[in-house]
């Protein structure tokens, strides 16, 4: 059994187990969930001096690593295929890492424990499957496998309004679902394995244009499924105008939910975009990068006001994250190297810099018992060490110089700049936006006069601190020193760029065309 089927059917294991446990032993069924997150992250890092830098991935299946095939619906040409490239173990270290965090941060779960982490182990089995799977089938296995658990993990142990979130969301990711079944079922019918001469799932094989047959050879149909693929993965992302559900169910959910919703789970979109529809239609998509840097300047622009004019914190870091997932949008439609590693990049620090967000708005929600940023005031001087954490997380956020945030925006603006001009200037007014929401809640939650109510509030604990100083060490680390992390990701993302580059149909030719005159 190789290293990515451990860690993707390990946190099965542990829910299994969980579920046996006594349900009043509470702090068995706690640390039985960190020992299996634990185990996975300290695999993963165990795969990262093995790391190729040099292999490319993407469309070559001999340059994957830790690949793993097996046969297993061979009728219908289902395997169970599995490896990584400098796109996807990135994504992997980032969601072994946050899965021990929010376990840690899950602590003061008091009811139904043996559910909620039994739940989450399933959830974590479904992320990893997700960002290893080469085959299409299996792909859309664990996409699926993600979402009975979050939708239970929102309903069951969130907020007031968790129902409605959770119904919510449940039915905006049905929705992209089905357009994705729908757009996997046209490829399947319509490429050819030209070894076995049988119909397959195989993205690899997929990425392969001369394996497309039938309704692939018909620009309509190309265009047709961009679209279905592009729906189905914008409403993970979120982009606008599919982002509704995510305030709220950012809002409903525990915090280490709205950690791995920010964290892990709003880059699968992204990242099902890069892994499959850039490679197997890169002529569709190439014809439509206007498009998609227009819907990322959207996202900056619209997620930052939005941010602006919330008076609950948890929904301003969600807004936030619809603004920082438009740097991701922008930078990976100009399919230039920087635009390619700084998407890649920004994902990846947007997951550490969000997570921390997300924390210290549950630190505060515990003592507090609510999030409405006027209700504060002054607690810098109540709680030092938290106010600490925010500054770090709140500057990360705006990009300043020294930290993560603020390389992975410059990658994403350097990429971008040459080829979407325009877009790129108005994008880049979001950083003001971005800082001056920021700033002025930094300023109604931490200074001025002390609110009375909040003058006894302890400071932050060692628990809390356990699970947020890992993180500002990596925002901190990769603001200073990045090559660790662009190493993993510039062959693959460099050479995706490359193919896309290439990428041009000549009937797409036209509507690129006038796509680049806006």
């Amino acid at each position: 059994m190789g290293p990515l089927t451990l860690i993707t059917f390990l946190p099965v294991l542990g829910a299994a187990i969980i579920a046996f446990l006594p349900k009043d032993n509470h702090q068995l069924i706690r640390w039985t969930a960190v020992f299996f997150t634990a185990l996975v992250l300290v695999i993963t890092l165990s795969l990262f001096p093995q790391f190729d830098r040099g292999a490319v991935g993407i469309n070559q299946s001999s340059s994957f690593q830790f690949t793993e095939q097996a046969s297993w619906i061979p009728a219908y040409g289902i395997s169970y295929f599995v490896g990584v490239d400098g796109l996807s173990f990135p994504m992997v270290l980032l969601t072994a890492l946050l899965c021990v965090i929010c376990v840690i941060a899950s602590w003061g779960i008091k009811t139904g424990l043996r559910g909620y982490f039994a739940l989450f182990l399933l959830l974590e089995t479904g992320m990893m499957g997700t960002f290893v799977a080469l085959d299409f089938f299996l792909f859309y296995v664990f996409w699926e496998v993600m979402l009975l658990p979050m939708y239970f993990l929102i309903g069951v142990w969130g907020g007031p309004r968790r129902v409605y979130a959770a119904i919510k969301f449940f039915l905006y990711t049905l929705f992209g679902s089905v357009l994705m079944l729908i757009a996997l079922l046209v490829l399947y019918f319509n490429v050819t394995d030209p070894t076995t001469h049988l119909h397959t799932f195989n993205m690899l094989t997929m990425m392969t244009q001369n394996t497309h047959s039938g309704l692939l050879n018909v620009n309509t149909v190309r265009v047709l499924l961009f679209f279905g693929l592009f729906i189905g993965f914008a409403i993970k992302v979120p982009v606008f105008p599919f982002h509704t559900w995510l305030p709220d169910a950012h809002v409903e959910a525990p915090t280490a939910i709205s950690v791995i919703l920010a964290g892990v789970l709003l880059k699968m979109g992204t990242y099902g975009m890069l892994r499959i529809m850039y490679p197997i239609l890169p002529d569709v998509t190439r014809s439509f990068g206007w498009f998609l840097a227009l819907m990322g300047m959207i996202n900056i622009i619209y997620g930052a006001f939005c941010a602006m004019a919330q008076k609950d914190l948890k929904k301003l870091v969600a807004y936030s994250s619809i603004s920082h997932m438009g740097y991701v949008m922008l930078a990976m439609a100009s399919f230039t190297p920087a635009g390619m590693n700084g998407a890649v990049l920004q994902m990846f620090t947007h997951g550490t810099i969000t997570a921390m967000l997300f924390l210290l708005v549950g630190v505060i929600y515990d003592r507090a018992h609510h999030r409405e940023i006027n209700g504060f005031g002054g607690l810098a001087n109540v709680m030092p060490k938290y106010m600490g954490m925010t500054a770090i997380a709140f500057f990360a956020s705006m990009g300043l110089p020294g930290l993560s945030g603020f390389i992975a925006e410059a990658l994403c603006f350097i990429g971008a700049f040459p080829i979407w001009r325009l877009y790129t200037m108005v994008s880049i007014g979001g950083i003001v936006i971005t800082a001056a929401y920021l700033l002025w809640t930094l300023q109604r939650v931490f200074f001025g006069q002390v609110n009375e109510k909040y003058i006894s509030l302890p400071d932050i604990n060692t628990r809390e601190l356990i699970t947020l100083v890992p993180l500002a060490v990596i925002v901190l680390i990769f603001g200073i020193w990045p090559q660790p992390i662009l190493d993993l990701m510039n062959s693959s993302m460099t050479y995706l760029g490359q193919i896309m580059q290439a990428g041009s149909h000549p009937i797409t030719q036209a509507i690129q065309t006038a796509g680049s005159a806006l």
